[in-house]
Formats: C-alpha cells, structure tokens, sequence
C-alpha cells in the first residue's frame, strides 16, 4: 500500500492548475450510457474513481479509452442491467448507474455502494422519487432489483433535503421519462448544472431555475456529444490551503470564480490575499500566521461545501485563535481530527461541533487517512509540520486527486510517494 511522505515547513510558491472536477464528472460518464451513442469527456482528471466508473462501464458494454485528459465513451453496445458486487464497492458514487439504467434498460440490480464512510447516506430519497415516477424496487439482502413495468412517468418530485445523489439520479430518470418531471428542493451544486449542461448538449430538454426546481420533459432518446468537465472546486480550496499554512503565493488556472465564492471571504478572514486575475484563475498570498476563522458552518451549496471542511480545519490548526466548525452535512465527518491530534493540533470535538484552537506548529507524525477529504487534510497539515510526516491510506486520496503530490512538489512542496 503507497504512502506519502512529507517534509513540511516549505513555503510554496508557483502556479497550479486545478484538475476536472471529480463530483461532476463521475454522474457525467454514468449518464453516458443514456445515448447509446459516442460521447467525448474533456477534463477528465485521472482518479481512481474515475477508473472504478471506466471498469463499470466497460461491464455494462461500453468501449471507454483516455487520449490524454480526455475520455471516449461508446455506449453504443450496452449489453447489461446489473453492477456486481465488487464494482460497487468500489466507490460510494456508483449509485448513480442507477437512474441511468432505468432510463436505458428499463431495469437495474445493484448493491449497495461503497466509498468514504461518512455517516448514514441513506438512498431513500432517490428510491422514493423513483416510485413515484413508476419504479418497482425490491430490496432484500444489500440487493436492489427496480424494474420500470411500463415507461416511467414524469410527476411531481419535492426533496425533504436538496441531496445531490437523488437529485442527479432522478434527472437521469427523468430525461426519457413521458411527460414533465419537476423536482422541487433540488440540489443546486455546480456539478447538478453541469450535468444538466452535458444532457441538454445531448438532447436532453432541461430547465434549471435558481429556485431549487429542476423541469424535465421526457424526450424520446438522447444522442452523444462532446462536453468539457468543470473545474473540481474542492480540489481548487485544498491547494489554496497547502499554500496557505507556509504563507505561500500560489497561482491557481482552470478555476471557476463563482464556484468557490463561498471559500474566498474564509481565506480573506485568516489574512489571506486572494485576488481573481480573471473568471477561471487567481492568486493567493498568505501571511506569515493565519487568523483563526470564528465559525465555519457546512450548507449545501451555495454555502460553505462539507468536501472542503477537512483541510480548511488543517489550515486552522496552526492559526493564531479559536475555530468552530459546525457540519451539518455527514455525521461522521471528523475522523481525521485524530490523526490531526497526532501531529500536535489541539481540536475538541462534541457531537457536529469541532473547536479548534491554533497551535504556533505542528510537529510531523506517523497519520492515517480514513477518507479522502481527511486524506487531503492530512497533507495541508504536514505541509506545515515540522519534519517528516508519513501519510498512509492514501487510496482515498487517489480517489480525487490527480497526481496530488506531483501538483504539490511543482510549487515547492517535498513529498515523496513510498
């Protein structure tokens, strides 16, 4: 199993540029297989997730090849209704191969996913807008057989919470769907938009209002089409992290101004200088010790993004002050606040809440990864540590970085893959 290795207490300074975004482009590719046609994925970052997707994929019958960062995905052949066992477990955001296959193949049998442990998940949401749009599911065993008896019927959808998973695999139903679908409380993400973009390129005729209503009329077929992938927004606030805990001045491209708005006034709050030299790049000058950040609250978007919790935690363990951060998101998001402790960080947990009280340094550590934004925390944390710090687990951190030590080393950073 690969660690990582980590000098810390180097500054770093240079430019990055920020991969396709993972939480967009794995909803992308399942929803590929909806044409039955040839599709072309620009931006597409090379993760493990996005590999598990590819396996996926070519189970079902696809023919999937990378020329670079973009991916090919020929869905003309699709043979299968089911995802064994092993695939699912792979990653938690397979359950998106759900909405399309029933639009597809009329029918799916899959298990439950697997992925980061963050706390219950549940996917009753997505299965009770399926009902109500005609699935049949039975669930027995960890094993889901839905099967559409007839076309499904577009209806009225409302969300008790604007979840991106139910939102995202209730728009794949919806696409072929007879009749308008309207999902009312829907969630209102970058990566929600940019899969309506890829489905409307496709044929798709979706309307997005700004209200948490998404109005779908169910067109008879889609065709393939060529789409560029959104730059990953967590990925962008992670690296602006790394730069942050060694009063670093980085230079990030291929940024989404309005993606990380949400972002920009906690770096400015610790006494960061971020400033936007267009919509799709900035800069990021930190000071010589960051101010703690008061109170951090995980939202759904456009609030502050629970992805983001875990490193902007690292950044503040080694400020001057006291943090709250309150997630609101997963109830199991904290596990990387051990693995923090060990590197010297002082953090109080009780229940949602973390208090985190600045340190003037962190002393480098043998530290687990637990999932992958913990992962990511873990890295920022031993950037700034003071000597040699081991990172294992670093699978998670495969799982949406691309080449993350690569990315950093570019700019300075002295981290080894063992």
């Amino acid at each position: 199993m690969a660690e990582l290795l980590i000098e810390g207490s180097r500054r770093l300074e240079g430019e990055i540029k920020v991969q396709g975004a993972k939480n967009s482009v794995l909803p992308i590719l399942a929803s590929s297989i909806i044409c039955k046609d040839e599709c072309i994925i620009h931006n597409c970052p090379h993760i493990s997730d996005v590999k598990a997707t590819i396996k996926i994929l070519d189970y079902l019958g696809c023919k999937t090849r990378f020329e670079g960062n973009t991916l090919i995905v020929n869905s003309k052949e699709i043979s299968k209704n089911n995802i064994p066992d092993f695939l699912m477990r792979e990653m938690r955001s397979s359950i998106i191969f759900l909405g399309s296959l029933i639009s597809v193949m009329g029918s799916a049998k899959l298990c439950f996913p697997g992925g980061c442990e963050l706390g219950p998940r549940p996917i009753d949401l997505h299965l009770d807008g399926l009902r109500q749009m005609g699935l049949l599911v039975n669930e027995g065993h960890g094993i889901l057989e839905c099967e559409a008896a007839t076309s499904l019927r577009g209806c009225n959808i409302t969300l008790s919470f604007p979840s991106v998973g139910a939102t995202e695999n209730l728009l794949l139903a919806a696409v072929l769907a007879k009749g308008n679908t309207v999902i009312t409380n829907a969630a209102k993400e970058p990566e929600i938009i940019d899969l309506a973009d890829f489905l409307s390129k496709c044929g798709a005729r979706i309307k997005c209002y700004g209200d948490s209503t998404i109005i779908v009329e169910g067109v008879d077929r889609l065709h393939g089409a060529e789409h560029t992938i959104i730059p990953d927004r967590i990925a962008a606030i992670t690296y602006m992290s790394a730069g942050a805990v060694n009063a670093g001045k980085l230079f990030l491209k291929n940024i989404s101004k309005d993606h990380i708005s949400s972002a920009v006034p906690i770096f400015e709050e610790a006494g960061c200088i971020v400033k936007f030299l267009s919509e799709d790049s900035l800069k990021i000058e930190a000071p010589s010790r960051l101010y703690a950040n008061r109170l951090i609250r995980t939202m759904p978007y456009p609030g502050f993004p629970t992805d983001a919790q875990a490193p902007i935690m690292a950044m503040n363990t080694v400020s001057d002050g006291t943090s709250m951060f309150i997630e609101n998101i997963f109830s199991n998001r904290y596990k990387h606040v051990d693995e923090l402790l060990r590197l010297g960080a002082d953090i109080k947990v009780e229940g949602k809440v973390a208090i985190v009280d600045g340190v003037r340094r962190l002393s480098g550590a043998k530290v687990k990864a637990m999932d992958l934004r913990g992962a990511a925390a873990l890295v920022v944390a031993g950037l700034s540590a003071e000597g040699k710090t081991t990172v294992t687990g670093v699978n998670y951190l495969d799982r949406g970085y691309e080449n993350i030590e690569t990315v950093l080393c570019n700019v300075g950073a002295n981290i080894k893959r063992i």
